[in-house]
């Protein structure tokens, strides 16, 4: 299961068509809101993806 950076859900990444690419990984969101909030302004939600 991936992390939505935005609200912290859980996301199967298998499942979900909502994602966006950041420092060449992919990045899994719960919904429409969630995803174009972190396309607004990525830097905003920057983690560790290790």
């Amino acid at each position: 299961m991936a992390i939505d950076p935005v609200c912290g859900m859980e996301v199967d990444e298998g499942q979900s068509s909502l994602k966006s690419t950041m420092d060449g990984r992919d990045v899994y969101f719960c919904c429409s809101n969630c995803k174009s909030e972190f396309d607004s302004d990525p830097a905003k939600f920057m983690f560790d993806f290790s």
